[in-house]
């Protein structure tokens, strides 16, 4: 048997132990944009990952259950160098949560968030611009029409607008 060890250069002088070469150290990867989904059903969450895999958005998707979690993942996001809990680039919310939740994350992060609400009532939609929304869709409850709502906003949030 052969024990392999993969390098790319020499290790340190008078270090013991596997090392990263200088030159791994430099590189960079670009981090992939983070979506932040809040929604109460476990379900959902799990189709909406689904349907980011299915419209092969290039996005780091994170759930969380409710406004409490929300709240204290923003807190923690993004609190040190190399966070296991990166700053959100969007948030999306469904309307269920509560819409005043809109205004605590607009109070403390400038970051879009896009409301997913039960039906398109004039004045749920108006409440939910009041409270700070940037954008009011009816959720989606087929799997296709999620993979196609997915596609548009990620497209529109990630890749067109200037945040």
């Amino acid at each position: 048997m052969f024990d392999a060890v993969a390098t790319d250069g020499p290790p340190p002088p008078q270090r013991k132990g596997a090392r990263v070469s200088e030159r791994f150290q430099r590189m960079r990867v670009p981090a992939l944009p983070t979506i932040l989904f809040a929604d109460a059903n476990e379900d959902y969450r799990a189709m909406v990952r689904d349907a980011l895999l299915e419209g092969r958005n290039a996005t780091d998707l994170r759930t969380v259950a409710d406004g409490t979690e929300l709240l204290a993942y923003l807190k923690r996001a993004g609190a040190t160098e190399g966070a296991m809990t990166p700053a959100p680039s969007l948030i999306v919310l469904d309307a269920q949560l509560g819409l005043e939740l809109i205004a605590t994350i607009k109070a403390t992060k400038p970051i879009p968030v896009v409301v997913l609400g039960a039906d398109d009532d004039p004045d749920t939609v108006k409440k939910a611009y009041d409270a700070g929304a940037n954008t009011y869709i009816v959720k989606p409850v087929t799997f296709l029409a999620l993979v196609r709502l997915m596609k548009v906003f990620t497209a529109y949030w990630l890749e067109t607008a200037e945040l």
